[in-house]
């Protein structure tokens, strides 16, 4: 009889703990779209794929205690539009991924968060910049490249090609400063444009450098409110 009773003390942890596991990642599952949904709609990556992962397990320990010691943001393939809204000066942007550590949510129904820590990075593809730099120009086609020399937050790239008619070989430069990404090309028709990037308050680039495969700026940012401003009504 004892035997008994051990082995179907046994079998009913394993199924409650099946349901379990099984429970918290459909809640995980649902948690994480519901999150990648706010944020696209906060920060504009509407015309671009946004995923967002919370780590840990279980995640409704987590979401019952309002603590998260760890959650990703990734938004693929988004653009971001002129500061002057300049038709055709849209910057394309390939991936924006960011890493919130510590984040803390006040209910499960909330639609703010805190993190203490975020860092991430930013990337922009040559053929974007060089599609980008071709539309500027209104004329092209223009080639983007790395160039040396990129210094904290101005990263070189040399553009060559056609604009308006006279060959252009020059060292341009693109300044990511706050939310802000500048890109300044001398010689070429528009020689300075800019764009504002919708973030997580509290979060600024930090860093810009021309990479083999494109230009990587840096992210980082503390104590960064997430969702709604804490100075939103």
């Amino acid at each position: 009889m004892r035997r008994r009773w051990v082995k179907v003390l046994a079998i009913t942890v394993t199924i409650l703990a099946v349901l379990f596991t099984a429970a918290d990642r459909i809640a995980l599952r649902y948690a994480n779209h519901e999150a990648a949904q706010l944020a696209k709609d906060k920060y504009s990556f509407t015309n671009g794929s946004t995923d967002v992962a919370i780590k840990g397990f279980p995640f409704l320990t987590q979401a019952a205690g309002g603590s998260f010691g760890h959650v990703s943001l990734t938004a693929r393939k988004f653009y971001l539009d002129t500061t002057t809204n300049r038709q055709g000066g849209y910057l394309d942007v390939d991936r924006l991924h960011l890493d919130l550590h510590d984040v803390t949510v006040s209910s499960l129904s909330a639609r703010t968060a805190r993190a203490n820590l975020a860092t991430g990075t930013l990337t922009l593809t040559y053929k974007d910049l060089s599609d980008l730099v071709t539309r500027l120009a209104g004329s092209g086609p223009l080639h983007v490249s790395p160039a040396p020399g990129s210094d904290g937050q101005a990263a070189r790239i040399k553009v060559t090609g056609t604009a308006g008619g006279n060959a252009l070989n020059s060292a341009g430069t693109l300044l990511a400063q706050g939310t802000e990404i500048s890109l300044t090309v001398p010689g070429a028709e528009r020689a300075t444009s800019s764009w504002r990037t919708s973030l997580p308050e509290g979060v600024d680039f930090t860093e810009a450098r021309a990479t083999k495969d494109g230009v990587e700026i840096s992210l980082t940012g503390h104590q960064v409110t997430l969702g709604t401003s804490r100075f939103s009504r």
